[in-house]
C-alpha cells in the first residue's frame, strides 16, 4: 500500500473518511468517520474507508455513524441520496433527526395518522405506504 497517494486516510483511530449530512435546513454533520450505514431504498448499505464511487438512492430508517473518536451517532432519516467518493460521503436527505431526540409516542400519532389516511388513487397510495413505514422505522428507532 502506498501511504503517501492518500495522506489524510490514516487518524489515530485508523482508517478513516469524511462524511457529511446535510438537510435543506442545515448542515448536521461534518466529521471524520470510520464507517457508516444507511438506508438505502433497497436495503442496508456499509460504507468503509476507500470504497469505490457510489450513488445510492436513501430510504427511510437509521444512519449509524461510527466516529474516529467518540461515541457512534444515529440519526433517523427520511429518503434523499448519498455519494461516496474520493473518500467522502456526502448524504443529502429531507430530514435527520438524532434518535434520542425521537419520540416513541410522535411514531404513534404519525402511524395513527398514516393508518387513516384515505386511499383515492395510486398518489395517495404511495403517500400511505411512505408515512406507514416512516412511523414505523420512527418507533423502532425511539424505543431503543
Amino acid at each position: 500500500m502506498n501511504l503517501t497517494a492518500a495522506p489524510n486516510a490514516f487518524t489515530l483511530g485508523g482508517m478513516a473518511f469524511n462524511c457529511v449530512v446535510v438537510t435543506p435546513e442545515q448542515q448536521v454533520l461534518d466529521q471524520q468517520v470510520s464507517q457508516v450505514v444507511f438506508p438505502a431504498f433497497d436495503g442496508q448499505i456499509g460504507i468503509l474507508t476507500d470504497r469505490a464511487p457510489l450513488l445510492a438512492k436513501l430510504g427511510v430508517g437509521e444512519l449509524k455513524l461510527t466516529p474516529t473518536s467518540g461515541p457512534e451517532k444515529s440519526y433517523f432519516v427520511d429518503g434523499g441520496i448519498a455519494q461516496m467518493k474520493d473518500n467522502k460521503l456526502t448524504v443529502l436527505t429531507t430530514e435527520a433527526t438524532p434518535v434520542e431526540e425521537l419520540s416513541a409516542e410522535t411514531a404513534r400519532a404519525e402511524l395513527a395518522e398514516a393508518s387513516a389516511r384515505k386511499i383515492t388513487n395510486e398518489a395517495t397510495a404511495a403517500q400511505r405506504e411512505h408515512g406507514l413505514r416512516r412511523a414505523r422505522a420512527m418507533e423502532e428507532l425511539a424505543k431503543r
